[in-house]
């Protein structure tokens, strides 16, 4: 399993998990939450279905970027409103593996804001591994053509 936000670091955690996929012979589910924003809440219309089309497009996107055109057959995707810690941890109860990228927070902010892959590191039902940032010149192990697995 695999959790998605649009960013860099989880299109590198798709790359990664990919490349485990193939190896190993297993499937890939990818997972986008989003929520309402907590900031301005209630003082703005909030359109529920363009939060959710922004985190269907975060999916879209991320596999076009590692797979192009050719997705793996096998690949299952789910796009949920909620915490996003939550949401994966929640569903990490039926993986075998969870995948995320590191956001970095680091510092004072990530002390007041958490940090959604320590909670999932900490809280997951399953291995959970975070891939931060490639070092430069470093290049991240690509998958292999899609292949489809019984």
């Amino acid at each position: 399993m695999v959790g998605l936000d649009g960013s860099e670091r989880s299109v590198a955690a798709l790359r990664r998990a990919a490349a485990l996929a193939d190896a190993l012979g297993a499937r890939i589910h990818l997972v986008a939450v989003w929520q309402y924003p907590s900031i301005g809440a209630g003082a703005y219309p909030v359109d529920a279905v363009l939060f959710e089309s922004w985190a269907h497009d975060s999916i879209v996107e991320a596999k076009s970027k590692v797979w192009g055109a050719n997705p793996p057959a096998s690949l299952t995707t789910l796009v949920r409103n909620g915490s996003p810690a939550r949401v994966l941890i929640e569903e990490s109860r039926d993986a075998d593996m969870l995948v995320v990228g590191s956001r970095g927070h680091g510092g004072f902010a990530g002390l007041m804001l958490g940090s959604v892959s320590m909670a999932v590191a900490e809280h997951g039902k399953c291995p959970v591994l975070v891939v931060h940032d490639v070092p430069p010149g470093h290049v991240a192990p690509e998958p292999a053509a899609a292949v489809t697995h019984a």
